[in-house]
């Protein structure tokens, strides 16, 4: 069936188009009893807005992008759900897609929303991503811009982070305080701002309980994707080469329980052999044997936050205001559990 028009309505009505499109917006100069019998008349005919006329009315097309590296991770399918709970209230769609990590299908990405004329864009950029033109693209065509967990700190926007250095510090001290002496690293790709602050904060933690520094005690996630089999791979590798490590801090939950799982199979006892902490709080840390001593990242909230930010730009844009640039800082905390053990007597 052909959708309804306005002009259908008034001519069964025998009244204007105007008249129709005011009393459907309850325009004060029309009476009640022409409002009743519009508004009747458009619901038995299954009248519906014509959405692109509104559109180029307003110049909001109610859409926004939202851009991560994937879609299958616990902490990005949290930050969706945070997202979109959002962006139902205030009556806007999520254009969701998926960058794979990839730097060249993240700019076709952006220069796609573009085109789709959306009021504006969240990202979590690609671990390759390393040249930012396509973001100022973003903020040249006063197109509001907020990036979330991984940023780029020289692009002017909008930001929704956690202290990723404060956290792998806490992570960091916490096995020193419960007696680890050699402590390695499963760090996340080289560029990423995350996993070079993650990195940065496990080494301050090192060097401000005067523990040295051993460079070959950090494994760089190679493939760039912090999988299973990056955390299997890497357990692998350190016990060929430390035999004296007894503490890791590890990038995300997801190497952690690929390393567990491969320090179970070597009969590697944790935590009496070597104590882990991991990052993100996924659910699976909670029924990995023995559990996943992590840090929970707040993945919901960081949905919630970066769209109330992205929704109080669009506002601005709309009432011609200067945009104005928040970073907002998410707070995290140590969740323990058995990969751990207890903080030593006196310490912590």
């Amino acid at each position: 069936m052909k959708p309804v028009t306005l002009k259908e309505i008034a001519d069964q009505l025998n009244i204007s188009v105007t008249t129709v499109s005011k009393a459907l917006k309850d325009y004060p100069d029309i009476s009640k009893k022409t409002k009743a019998l519009v508004k009747e008349l458009a619901q038995t005919l299954n009248y519906k807005p014509n959405a692109f006329a509104v559109n180029l009315r307003t110049k909001e097309s109610k859409t926004i992008g939202l851009i991560i590296p994937e879609i299958v991770h616990h902490f990005f399918s949290s930050v969706i759900k945070g997202i979109v709970a959002q962006a139902e209230k205030k009556g806007y769609l999520v254009i969701i897609l998926q960058s794979n990590e990839s730097y060249e299908l993240e700019k076709k990405q952006i220069q796609l929303l573009l085109r789709q004329r959306v009021d504006g864009i969240l990202i979590s950029l690609a671990n390759g991503t390393a040249d930012y033109n396509h973001l100022t693209d973003v903020l040249a065509q006063d197109k509001p811009l907020v990036m979330f967990d991984k940023i780029a700190k020289i692009v002017k926007c909008s930001k929704v982070i956690i202290d990723d250095r404060k956290a792998a510090y806490a992570a960091t001290q916490h096995l020193i305080d419960t007696g680890c002496k050699r402590i390695a690293h499963f760090r996340g790709a080289l560029l990423p701002q995350n996993s070079i602050d993650r990195f940065l904060g496990y080494k301050k933690a090192l060097l401000d309980n005067n523990m040295p520094y051993d460079p070959s005690l950090v494994y760089i996630c190679e493939c760039g994707d912090n999988s299973f089999e990056e955390g299997k791979m890497n357990a692998r590798q350190l016990l060929k080469d430390h035999n004296d490590v007894d503490g890791i801090f590890i990038n995300t939950d997801l190497v952690a329980i690929g390393a567990i799982t491969e320090f179970n199979e070597q009969g590697v006892k944790i935590p009496e052999d070597i104590s882990i902490v991991g990052f993100s709080n996924w659910f699976m840390s909670s029924v990995i044997s023995p559990t996943l001593t992590t840090i929970d990242q707040p993945g919901y909230q960081m949905g919630k936050a970066a769209f109330k930010q992205l929704y109080k730009e669009m506002q601005q844009v709309k009432n011609k205001e200067p945009i104005v640039y928040e970073s907002i800082v998410l707070k995290t905390e140590l969740v323990k559990r058995q990969s751990t053990k207890e903080v030593l007597l006196g310490e912590g």
